[in-house]
């Protein structure tokens, strides 16, 4: 247990450290201005506490999970004041999706299929790890439920994806999970 913990601390830490740009002055890090791009997430602030985009854009364990949120066209909703809690699977949770599986919900003509997915990712609550109880059944954005499971303070989605760290965001929660969570098939 020990063990674990401090592995999650270390994790934690890499995460937060990585999302964290020091190759900028001070003078760049009070800027705030927007760019030629429409959108909240095109907003240029280095000042301010990051939103949920910018956190996972920051994270070089989370480039999939971008680059499917801009396929979707999803990134500025969750730029958006929020509250949000994003469930943000990393790159090696993606890989393990069968093969093709990730590259066809790319396809343009399978959008909706992945806007989907990824809305079970959310919820429209800021939800920090210790409000999670286990047996608990969550609202996702996609109409869909999730159930948590908590067992020696390790917390399961939907009995596959677990909450390997979390992190504030000033629009909400994101809880870093190890598997890409799959909505219900529809009836």
């Amino acid at each position: 247990m020990k063990k674990t913990f401090q592995i999650l601390i270390a994790l934690v830490m890499v995460f937060l450290m990585s999302c964290n740009n020091s190759n900028q002055t001070a003078a760049d890090a009070s800027s705030t201005e927007a760019s030629s791009d429409a959108g909240q997430a095109n907003v240029k602030d280095d000042a301010s506490m990051k939103d949920i985009v910018k956190v996972a854009v920051g994270s070089p364990d989370h480039t999939t999970l971008i680059s499917a949120l801009k396929q979707a066209d999803l990134v500025d909703v969750l730029a958006n004041p929020g509250p949000f809690t994003v469930f943000a699977p990393t790159n090696e949770a993606f890989n393990k999706l069968p093969k093709g599986t990730l590259d066809d919900l790319m396809k343009t003509e399978k959008k909706t299929d992945l806007q989907n997915i990824l809305q079970y990712h959310v919820t429209t609550s800021s939800l920090k790890a210790d409000y999670f109880k286990d047996g608990q059944t969550i609202g996702m954005v996609n109409g869909d439920n999730i159930t948590v499971s908590v067992k020696d303070g390790k917390v399961t989605l939907n009995g596959s994806a677990n909450i390997v760290a979390s992190v504030q965001a000033s629009n909400g929660m994101v809880h870093i999970i190890d598997a890409v969570l799959l909505p219900p098939a529809k009836k």
